[in-house]
Parts: structure tokens; C-alpha cells; sequence
């Protein structure tokens, strides 16, 4: 596939931008800076200004395209990761325009110009535990996408409003548009962080407990760039297990207590559920933290 990819220069576009061109596809990396990455192509572009987001989208990836002397080639697929990773980085309005005005130029553009997949990135953030003034729960374990999404802050917000925009697009245009709900981006050299989780579990209470390593986040996009026919979809992604080193129900009691846990509950089943992704798009987890660190010596 011919893949337009915003965000690519980023902590988890990277990975998945080396996963997809690993796979054979032709990867364009859009973002502000370049990545400098063998085998990918990029264009230095802003996703807030629309005339640009129709400009790459009708682009020559690199001098090759230009050998075979029948015009500019088609974009299969458009994956949107450029964003303002986090709240407190950009002033809030800042953080909440750059992501809900560059969200709906890329999917506006990518629709009109007929491309007919379009996969893009939420958050964890959007169920409204992540950057909570203080502490909250979710309503029931494990979270899976049915939770409801009740956030405060503008990041988490203005996710919440991209996954509207994509729903009215899909309706619009009929096409296959999947967000994915990514959880903690965990790359390779991050494992060595684990550790200090296992000694201070409630560190990672925020995030609901869950990671997502890179690499498999770049399968899991790739699953939904080879999966037809779906309409509008939200996915979790994250891994198959929790980022500490303790059963899930007991991780459930300590951190979360009163709050519902679903009977079937594996003994270290993800409390940020990806059961979805594994039945609908056929992930495979790959890099389970297990594989780095003796979960038995920590």
C-alpha cells in the first residue's frame, strides 16, 4: 500500500512508520520535522492548514514517482498521528486547536480526494482517568470502548471531539475509518523503566495500567490498514497484560476499590481491555513486557 502517514517523526509514529515500510508498504511521512528513516519518504507540512493537508495527499512521495511518467500515484490509506502529544506542553487552546483543526484537515482532505481508509489516533486520555484534577475511577474493569469518555482536560476533550469528527466523516462518505485508543507508548529502550513500576505500582494508576509497545502499535495499525469493511471503529491499543508485575483483580481491589470487575477476568488480563482488536483485527501481541524483564526477581 501507498500510506500517507501524519505524525510520523513522533515517539510512536516512528515505530509504526519502520513496522508498515518492514511490511513492504510505501510510507510518506508528513509532520514538521523529518524522519530520518531509510525507506520512508517526507514532506515537511502543518496539519492546522487545510491547503496543505490537499497538497500531500496529491504529492509524489520521492524523485522515483516521477519515472514512469503517468502523474502523481494514489494514496491507499491515510494513518493521522500528528498531534500535540500531551496537555502541558502547548497552552490548553493551543493544544485543543492544533489537534481538533489539524484532525478534521487531514480526514476532510483524505475523504474528498476519495481515499478510502483512514486510520487515526486517540487516547486513553478520553476516558477521563488520565489527567484528572485528583483521583478517579473508571466506572468498571476492564475498560473497553463501550466505557463512556468524560474527560476534563483539552487533550483528552479534543480527542473526544476527533472521534465525532471521524464518525461524521464515515457517514458522509461510507468509507472504513478506524481511531485507535492508544494506550502508555512503551518503546524498546523504555523497558528499563518497569522496575520502578513493580516497586511503585500506583504510578501507573493514571494510566489505567496499560502500555502499548511500540512495535506492536505499528501491527495493530497495520491490522486495521489490511481489515475491510468495518465502517466507523474504536479500538483500544494497548497490550495483553498490565504494566505491573501483579494479578490484575488484585491490581483492580488495591487501586480501584468498589469498582465493578467483570467475572471472566483473566488472572493478568489488561484492566484497559483489548480484547476488541484481537477478535476484530486479529492482533497478536508480540512484545510482552515478560520477554525484557524477570517479572520473578523484581
Amino acid at each position: 500500500m501507498r500510506i500517507l502517514f501524519t505524525g510520523g517523526s513522533g515517539k510512536a509514529g516512528r515505530h509504526a512508520c519502520r513496522y508498515l515500510r518492514d511490511q513492504g508498504h510505501r510510507v510518506v511521512n508528513v509532520d514538521l520535522k523529518p524522519l530520518d528513516e531509510p525507506g520512508i519518504d517526507n514532506l515537511i507540512a502543518d496539519i492546522t492548514d487545510s491547503g496543505s493537508m490537499f497538497n500531500v495527499m496529491t504529492s509524489y512521495a520521492n524523485f522515483d514517482e516521477l519515472e514512469p511518467g503517468t502523474g502523481v500515484p494514489v494514496f491507499d490509506a491515510v494513518v493521522h498521528f500528528a498531534a500535540v502529544p500531551r496537555i502541558l506542553i502547548n497552552p490548553d487552546h493551543e493544544t485543543f486547536r492544533v489537534n481538533t483543526i489539524g484532525t478534521y484537515n487531514v480526514i476532510e482532505a483524505a475523504v474528498k480526494l476519495g481515499i478510502r481508509k483512514i486510520v487515526f489516533a486517540s487516547s486513553e486520555t478520553t476516558y477521563g482517568v488520565c489527567f484528572f484534577d485528583g483521583e478517579t475511577s473508571p466506572d468498571y474493569l476492564p475498560v473497553d470502548e463501550e466505557h463512556d469518555t468524560n474527560p476534563v482536560d483539552s487533550y483528552g476533550l479534543s480527542k473526544v471531539l476527533n472521534e465525532k469528527t471521524a464518525r461524521a466523516f464515515q457517514r458522509r462518505s461510507g468509507i472504513d475509518i478506524y481511531g485507535l485508543r492508544i494506550g502508555n507508548v512503551i518503546e524498546p529502550h523504555e523497558y528499563e523503566r518497569f522496575p520502578g513500576f513493580f516497586a511503585d505500582p500506583g504510578c501507573r494508576r493514571r494510566n489505567i495500567f496499560c502500555y502499548i509497545d511500540a512495535r506492536d502499535l505499528g501491527q495493530i495499525v497495520d491490522r486495521c490498514l489490511q481489515t475491510d469493511g468495518l465502517g466507523f471503529q474504536i479500538f483500544n491499543a494497548s497490550n495483553d497484560t498490565n504494566s505491573v508485575n501483579l494479578p490484575a483483580r488484585e491490581i483492580a481491589e488495591r487501586f480501584f476499590p468498589g469498582v465493578p470487575v467483570a467475572d471472566d477476568l483473566g488472572k493478568n488480563e489488561a484492566l484497559y481491555s483489548n480484547r476488541k482488536i484481537k477478535e476484530m483485527l486479529g492482533f497478536e501481541e508480540e512484545h510482552d513486557w515478560r520477554r525484557y524483564l524477570d517479572a520473578e526477581r523484581m
